[in-house]
């Protein structure tokens, strides 16, 4: 749960308040308004897969609401709220895949698929209104000084009135963590734009992996003395990047999220590349590997066969991620 979730119910108890809560609840709808009508000229395409199918579209366009917000960005931010699950539930009451809490919901609710309803259930509801939350907070603190991406940011987790009071990004520990969270993540679901660099620790994690050559899999292997120093595919790729300082999530679906997502034709060593039975969602990966180059990988395929090289293409290959220091440390523990 964020800071968002809470301030706007105590916010409303004054009259300062009350003001703010009207003009934000016009701009949710006037910016609504607008992208029925066609306004909103966006950047930044998202990488291939990095939404669900389902929520994709979606997304793409709402992403483009406002020139604060890109549909990068709003996919960060629905990963980092909900793990992109419709259903997801906190403790503190917020709902559905953008984690609304009922009172906000309330307020700043859209009917963004014209339905007639609005659902905070419903993706097609609460992507949009998402998004149109972002672009009102974005106006409300146009006039702060400063990046208006990571004032709205700000603004989002600790409220607008503590973003103009402190003009910027306010020093609370959890606002700045935020802040630095969605925009470290915004990379990792955008499709590059040019060629990216090299990852200075590939190397090393590559080594490591050659280490391993021969090692038995095992399922939820993760290289432990008790599992005989043996791996799983997930597994061998965080070990590998653990030795050069890099912590990665356990799991393939989330380490896809580690970084920028190079080509097939711009593949370097280091990279990981992911492999999938569902080629349109990242969330349903199933394999990843460590890239060295000439089509090959490292990875630890399956019980009973033994870490090793195998080659990249195949048609459940799914796409790669150039692993970053900022790209992993953005990542949610849980998702």
């Amino acid at each position: 749960m964020t800071v968002r979730k809470a301030w706007i119910v105590a916010t409303a108890a004054v009259g300062a308040g009350a003001a703010f809560v009207m003009v934000l609840v016009v701009g949710v709808y006037m910016v609504a308004g607008n992208m029925v009508n066609g306004v909103g000229s966006g950047t930044r395409a998202l990488a291939k897969g990095s939404v669900p199918a389902a929520y994709q579209a979606t997304v793409q366009k709402w992403g483009n609401l406002c020139p604060a917000i890109n549909p990068a960005l709003l996919a960060a931010q629905l990963y980092q709220e909900s793990g992109f699950n419709p259903r997801a539930r906190s403790a503190a009451a917020a709902q559905g895949i953008a984690q609304f809490i009922p009172g906000t919901w309330a307020t700043h609710g859209v009917d963004g698929d014209g339905d007639g309803d609005r659902d905070v259930w419903d993706p097609a509801d609460a992507i949009p209104s998402a998004a149109s939350y972002d672009c009102s907070l974005a106006s409300y603190v146009k006039s702060v000084p400063g990046n208006i991406t990571e004032n709205m940011l700000a603004a989002y987790n600790a409220g607008p009135d503590a973003v103009i009071r402190y003009g910027g990004v306010p020093p609370y520990k959890e606002t700045r963590n935020y802040v630095r969270i969605i925009t470290s993540l915004e990379d990792s679901f955008a499709a590059p734009v040019g060629r990216l660099g090299p990852t200075q620790q590939a190397a090393g994690a590559i080594s490591y992996a050659q280490t391993k050559l021969g090692t038995p899999y095992l399922w939820g292997g993760t290289g432990t003395v008790g599992q005989g120093g043996r791996f799983d595919c997930s597994g061998l790729t965080q070990a590998a990047y653990e030795s050069v300082g890099i912590t990665l999530p356990r799991v393939a679906n989330d380490q896809y999220n580690a970084g920028p997502h190079p080509s097939r034709g711009e593949l370097l060593p280091g990279d990981l590349v992911f492999f999938s039975d569902d080629l349109t969602n990242s969330r349903a990966i199933r394999h990843v590997g460590i890239y060295v180059g000439g089509g090959y990988m490292i990875d630890a395929p399956r019980t009973g066969a033994v870490i090793r090289f195998d080659p990249i293409d195949s048609k459940d290959y799914f796409g790669a991620t150039r692993v970053t220091q900022d790209g992993a440390k953005a990542l949610p523990t849980t998702v």
